[in-house]
């Protein structure tokens, strides 16, 4: 593609279905606050796997999985990589998910990239296909990568909201979590796995709750049948989706258009030992991104509450923080106010997370 090729900002969530390395190289720089990459395995498989009742294994055999050798999948690996390194924001995370066919080269070229490498995450299928030949011990497991754009990103970890997840205890490197399977396994028309490699959502659950905010926006260059971008929309993140295969973009397309936002007050936890700059409500008035007497409203727009001046809300008779009136609008004991509040600006509603994350980005750019 030439170098003259016109680079396009994200402000919402987008399907772009199209070859992934070219498409890559039309996002604008450091714009996204997180990645997902669940590449081709290379599985190199020659033969067909059979049950002892001798029927056919569905495995990986698409044509997006064949590589002619280990040095065109690595040439192919370190350009997409390149790319997923320059969209990515300085304090970005980006997250490589594998078996041990591809893994190891993953994190290779990672770590030639000069990422910084903060964990890598075992994730336990407690229901895997079993070895039917006997011939090996039961591949029970995948990978995950978690890492940054370089050692100094002030990387987003909401550590409060992992440790609610697992029953107030911080949580270990190793998830157990089962394969995907039942009604959100997505069928073709012959009732047949429409996708060898679908993840469970419950998997992109944790990653995006652990490392992104309300708002963000998630980039998966292999999007496959949208789980990313599923569970972006549930949560409250912007998502885009890149994949060059119709069949599987389509079936993404109409499982996240029946998808609807669920309320994450009860699961995100503001981390008060966050290394994110902290930015008060009242900083928006005073940068004029809000103004006093504005209305703010939740998601569904139906609860309106009148912003005023010194930075707190009034809800009819009741004066509070963001955090106050919005407990008290839902009956709770608690709510993360900047997760619960948005506001409309140029016809367009946006969050006030946004807002901060702005403020963030900026103050965090004059360090």
């Amino acid at each position: 593609m030439s170098n003259q090729v016109k680079k396009f900002k994200i402000r919402n969530s987008k399907f772009i279905l199209g070859n992934t390395l070219e498409q890559l190289k039309c996002l604008e720089a450091e714009s996204l606050d997180m990645i997902f990459c669940d590449p081709p395995y290379f599985l190199q498989l020659t033969k067909e796997l059979r049950r002892p009742d001798m029927t056919v294994v569905k495995g990986v055999k698409e044509t997006w999985d064949k590589f002619s050798s280990y040095k065109e999948y690595d040439e192919f690996t370190n350009l997409w990589l390149s790319e997923c390194k320059r969209v990515l924001k300085k304090n970005g995370t980006i997250w490589l998910i594998g078996t041990y066919h591809n893994i190891y080269r993953l994190g290779f070229h990672l770590q030639n990239l000069n990422f910084w490498v903060l964990n890598d995450i075992i994730w336990n299928k407690v229901n895997p296909l079993p070895n039917f030949k006997g011939t090996r011990f039961t591949n029970a497991h995948e990978v995950l990568i978690w890492a940054t754009k370089s050692k100094k990103s002030k990387y987003t970890f909401n550590y409060q909201t992992m440790k609610k997840m697992n029953n107030d205890k911080q949580m270990r490197s190793d998830w157990n979590l089962k394969v995907c399977q039942g009604k959100e396994r997505l069928k073709d028309s012959l009732n047949k796995t429409l996708h060898s490699t679908q993840k469970p959502e419950e998997l992109l659950f944790r990653i995006i709750l652990a490392s992104t905010k309300q708002g963000d926006i998630v980039l998966d260059p292999f999007f496959g049948t949208g789980t990313t971008g599923a569970v972006c929309k549930k949560l409250g993140r912007k998502f885009i989706g890149i994949d060059n295969n119709p069949i599987y973009m389509h079936a993404a397309k109409r499982r996240i258009m029946k998808i609807k936002p669920i309320d994450t007050s009860d699961i995100e936890k503001i981390d008060t030992n966050n290394s994110s700059t902290k930015i008060p409500f009242s900083n928006l008035l005073k940068k004029g991104l809000i103004k006093p007497g504005e209305k703010i409203f939740n998601s569904r727009e139906n609860i309106k509450a009148t912003i005023l001046s010194n930075g707190n809300l009034k809800f009819k008779k009741v004066v509070g923080s963001i955090h106050k009136i919005g407990a008290y609008v839902q009956n709770k004991p608690s709510c993360n106010g900047w997760t619960y509040w948005y506001v409309r600006q140029n016809n367009k509603v946006i969050s006030i997370n946004d807002h901060r994350n702005f403020l963030r980005e900026a103050t965090s750019s004059r360090e």
